[in-house]
């Protein structure tokens, strides 16, 4: 069974759902990923297409799942960046022999030129997907405009079509490395093997070649003495 990786505020958002002037727009707040592989370093793209009906948008919210500990915004022209940090449970290891005790639980890009409806923006945040293929990763996200606020919170329920929502969160699934990269680190490996007998061969080759040209050299002397 598939399960939901999201921020805990996603099902506050969902309850206490405000939507002003866009229930009727045609296309949502939506992510792109460049890799959905488990485990990998992913940049995402957050489009953002509309404003709240016709008011035009000053305010992205990013709500980014517990799993993800590290996020890296770009920077946008025109908008300042804020990144709201949660401290954690237990910290975790960062890699680099220290650790985490807060993560970015929050990324809000903020503008004083606020973005047209009828006119797209994207932000790109750079993360660490986690290591749990199957699962799937949602980011809640709210679009302040100049007029209202439109929340994309809504999670499909068990056998709902994602396309059935009027305000769905953006969200995508984690896949498992492709069958190809694992055959070729499985090649890597296999290689790297017969290179070291190949290597251990030679040498013993070698020094069998050793003796016997010692003992010939031997020979040769013992018959001219």
């Amino acid at each position: 069974m598939k399960k939901l990786l999201h921020a805990g505020a996603a099902g506050a958002l969902t309850a206490g759902l405000v939507l002003v002037g866009s229930g009727s727009a045609s296309a949502h707040v939506t992510v792109v990923p460049d890799t959905t592989t488990a485990g990998a370093y992913a940049l995402l793209t957050f489009g953002v297409p509309h404003g709240c009906g016709e008011s035009a948008t000053t305010e992205v919210s990013l709500q980014i799942p517990e799993q993800i500990i590290t996020v890296t915004p770009t920077v946008n022209p025109g908008w300042e960046i804020e990144k709201v940090m949660a401290t954690l449970d237990e910290p975790v290891d960062d890699g680099h022999g220290g650790q985490y005790t807060e993560r970015v639980a929050e990324v809000v890009y903020t503008t004083d030129t606020p973005l047209p409806n009828g006119y797209r923006d994207a932000f790109v945040l750079s993360v660490k997907l986690p290591d749990s293929a199957g699962d799937t990763l949602v980011f809640p996200a709210v679009q302040t405009c100049e007029e209202g606020e439109s929340a994309w919170v809504q999670l499909p329920a068990e056998g709902q079509d994602l396309g059935d929502l009027e305000m769905p969160a953006p969200m995508f699934e984690l896949t498992a490395a492709p069958a190809d990269e694992e055959g070729e680190a499985q090649a890597d490996a296999a290689v790297d093997g017969s290179t070291s007998a190949v290597s251990w061969v030679a040498l013993a080759l070698g020094g069998a070649g050793l003796l016997l040209g010692g003992a010939a050299f031997l020979r040769s002397r013992r018959a001219t003495s």
